[in-house]
């Protein structure tokens, strides 16, 4: 908690040191993110448009296509992205959805791309089935800190993410886990959050910071919106205290300055998702972050 206290100016400096020590500081690593099925899901997280819970009804589409998939991710690759992440509307996905799913993880690795999936909670078993196919990482956000999961989701307990996650590690695969903030949670439950996720048996590779997009039709629509330098204090502190991770600079960013996505990606972002659009909510398009890359001098990771 001690690092979201200090003066802004120090933590900066702070978290850009310890950026320099372990990345180089004008790469940025290019992730495009596409979804493959929409809706239908039974949990009642409070943020996600995608519940059944909701007003849904519009955003349900079945599981996406092989060959869709495919063309997606050569755009993807021809468009600059190194890693190409899948996300499916489940509570934990069937084992026949797993397995056309696989055929896509397979699918985008033979075009060159490292490859990540969300797909909600799995069992041992299915993470093992997605380790040998060549999944690269599995995302599985823990959203907020432990003490404040109760009030953002209800239909399933904090426990049972860190079960996914601990499969998934088990499994070999790389862990992709990050949060929400803006949600209702104090600056003690953003650093709680953050703590979380730095003292796993082994911190995530990749560790995406969201802010929340707030959706008509969902109970976080017109929540109290979060001063804007809490989301570069959250990735300063993230960088601190996960020196060794991809740091990603993930939704919200429609609604962020360019000013603003500087100072984020000096505090120690240095990935971001690229493309028009992530799951359900609007992204900056390629032409403008590329924009943004020239003004800062910034150049995608290879």
């Amino acid at each position: 908690m001690r690092w979201f206290e200090l003066p802004l100016f120090d933590l900066l400096h702070a978290a850009h040191e310890v950026h320099r020590a372990h990345w180089d500081p004008n790469e940025v690593q290019l992730s495009e993110l596409l979804n493959i099925k929409s809706g239908g899901c039974p949990e009642d997280c409070k943020y996600c448009p995608q519940s059944s819970r909701y007003d849904d009804k519009g955003a349900r589409t079945p599981l996406m296509a092989l060959e869709e998939v495919r063309a997606r991710a050569v755009e993807a690759k021809e468009g600059g992205a190194q890693r190409f992440c899948m996300g499916a509307a489940y509570r934990s996905p069937s084992d026949d959805d797993l397995d056309a799913i696989i055929e896509m993880v397979k699918a985008v690795k033979d075009e060159g791309l490292e490859t990540c999936l969300t797909l909600g909670m799995l069992t041992g078993e299915q993470a093992a089935k997605l380790q040998a196919a060549g999944l690269d990482y599995y995302n599985h956000n823990i959203d907020t800190a432990p003490e404040f999961y109760g009030h953002i989701i209800t239909t399933r307990q904090f426990e049972d993410r860190l079960e996914t996650l601990a499969h998934v590690r088990e499994s070999g695969m790389k862990v992709c886990s990050g949060g929400i903030i803006g949600m209702g949670e104090s600056r003690t439950q953003r650093a709680g959050m953050l703590v979380a996720l730095a003292t796993l048996p082994e911190p995530p590779e990749s560790v995406p910071i969201n802010q929340l997009v707030q959706v008509p039709g969902t109970p976080l629509y017109g929540a109290e919106r979060l001063d804007t330098f809490e989301m570069v204090r959250t990735i300063a502190v993230a960088r601190i205290l996960m020196p060794r991770a991809r740091v990603r600079l993930s939704a919200g960013r429609t609604s962020m300055s360019d000013e603003l996505q500087a100072m984020c990606l000096y505090a120690g972002a240095n990935s971001i998702f690229y493309g028009e659009r992530l799951l359900t909510t609007p992204n900056p398009a390629h032409a403008k972050d590329q924009a943004l890359f020239e003004r800062l001098g910034l150049r995608a990771s290879t």
